[in-house]
């Protein structure tokens, strides 16, 4: 037998064991992870109750409502339905929304600097109650929904799309906390 028959053989041995190797452990590999809904078998559905706005933005109340509804949709853990066929219901309040200044650029003068972007947060409560039950499902917590946004001409309007943007991010908490920490 040659010198290269033998690396060949060599070769295409290890090929094959690491190929049972690799399928071993593909088979074995993320088996503690768990796909579908975490949600108690008895609740099904969901409605989102009128949220209140407790801040200053006149917008943000449909806003926040249209992005936590798109979160539960895209989640599909729960099916959103009106409050009368809900087996659970979800109840927001908007507590503020803060917007900072995060980065500047610099003007044309040496001294003077234009905000470039800003950081947007929108700070809430939620709760979720089971119709006819004096105990709530989830308990009162504060989630917080937050975004960077900057504006080209209008600021009124690239403030809208931080606050649309931070209402789905707070969207987001909202679902987490309402599908997996029941």
């Amino acid at each position: 037998m040659r010198l290269t028959d033998l690396f060949q053989r060599l070769r295409c041995s290890l090929a094959l064991c690491f190929l049972v190797l690799g399928c071993a452990l593909s088979g074995v590999s993320c088996g503690y992870y768990h796909m579908g809904s975490m949600m108690h078998p008895q609740i099904k559905t969901i409605a989102i109750s009128t949220i209140r706005n407790d801040t200053r933005e006149p917008l943000l109340t449909e806003l926040a409502r249209t992005q936590i509804a798109a979160r539960f949709q895209s989640d599909n853990s729960l099916k959103l339905v009106s409050k009368e066929e809900a087996d659970c219901i979800l109840y927001v309040r908007l507590v503020d929304v803060t917007t900072s200044v995060s980065r500047y650029n610099p003007g044309y003068e040496e001294d003077e600097y234009r905000p470039a972007e800003f950081h947007l947060t929108i700070n809430a409560e939620m709760e979720v109650l089971i119709p006819g039950r004096s105990e709530p499902l989830i308990r009162k917590r504060t989630v917080t929904g937050i975004a960077n946004y900057q504006y080209n001409v209008d600021p009124q309007v690239g403030k809208y799309y931080g606050m649309r943007l931070a209402s789905f991010d707070l969207g987001g908490e909202i679902v987490q906390y309402t599908t997996e920490a029941w």
